[in-house]
């Protein structure tokens, strides 16, 4: 009889990590922007805020948010949702190896009916981040800038900046191959072309998520302008130590009403990020900042 119970009680328990495990996984969506471009986008969670992911230059949303884990710890309080970029992933690409568009998030929160979100995004999503701020600061209730930040704009501040540590994290250029082989392989090449691929230098590109002076000056004129002290947004920078982290940080610490500044000792860009390389930091630090600002 005791085994018996023991068999139904294990049977049980089963059952719900099976259903556990399954309503964990992210569900695939797909919306069309007003200019004809197809959309991927990945949710979790069915309670709370809505968080809205954005990933960086030839990333993804399931590699930047889901392979990690930061989207799985969000969706414990919250509804979560990351888009693949236009140009990336499982979205159409209309010009192969562009940019995204940061006005796509803000269409897939209309298409998903999010009135207000905490915002946040990586590297080239970390830039989006910042432009939707300036355009639409009645849509979020948070920002989130990973691998990025608030650059300083005027010449006097910017002879001011403190120093950054310089360092390489010895993952670095393994991940960024890495990262080379996955962008090639969700523009349809084989792993093989890849690999091929991802072994020559890259050729040099200017991004929204590159320095500031690499970026073409028109890109930097048709972004709005981001007044920091009339944004009452809380902002999170959470970079690596080898990232400029200071360089990234110091206008918002100065101009903007609340801010928390998370570093991440020794760590690079990637590094900072990737799964098998990220520090439990940064997940902690955001899920914290998230929850200690939300307005649920």
């Amino acid at each position: 009889m005791r085994f018996a119970i023991a068999s139904v009680t294990l049977f049980a328990a089963t059952l719900l990590l099976q259903a556990k495990e399954k309503t964990e996984q992210p569900k695939d969506g797909w919306f069309t922007t007003s200019d004809n471009i197809k959309i991927h986008y990945l949710t979790i969670g069915d309670k709370g805020s809505w968080v809205v992911l954005i990933h960086g230059y030839t990333g993804n949303a399931k590699g930047n948010w889901f392979d990690n884990g930061i989207a799985q710890a969000l969706a414990k309080n919250h509804r979560v949702v990351a888009l693949d970029n236009r140009n990336h992933g499982m979205s159409d690409k209309p010009n192969l190896n562009g940019p995204g568009r940061a006005e796509d998030t803000i269409e897939l929160m209309d298409h998903l009916k999010i009135a207000k979100a905490h915002i946040g995004g990586y590297s080239m999503g970390g830039a989006f981040t910042g432009s939707l701020l300036a355009s639409h600061p009645d849509r979020f209730i948070t920002a989130h800038f990973g691998g990025s930040g608030i650059m300083e704009v005027d010449p006097e501040w910017q002879k001011k900046l403190p120093p950054d540590h310089q360092g390489t994290n010895p993952m670095e250029a393994e991940l960024s191959h890495q990262l080379r082989i996955h962008h090639a392989m969700d523009n349809g090449m084989s792993r093989e072309e890849a690999e091929k691929l991802a072994s020559q230098p890259p050729a040099p590109r200017a991004t929204p998520a590159a320095a500031p002076a690499a970026r073409p000056a028109a890109a930097a004129a048709a972004r709005p302008a981001l007044d920091l002290t009339k944004l009452n947004i809380p902002m999170i920078f959470i970079n690596g130590e080898f990232d400029r982290p200071r360089a990234k940080s110091t206008r918002a610490a100065r101009e903007a009403n609340d801010v928390t500044i998370v570093v991440l000792p020794g760590k690079q860009h990637l590094s900072a990020i990737v799964a098998g390389s990220m520090p439990k930091e940064y997940i902690t630090s955001l899920v914290g900042f998230i929850n200690t600002h939300d307005q649920n």
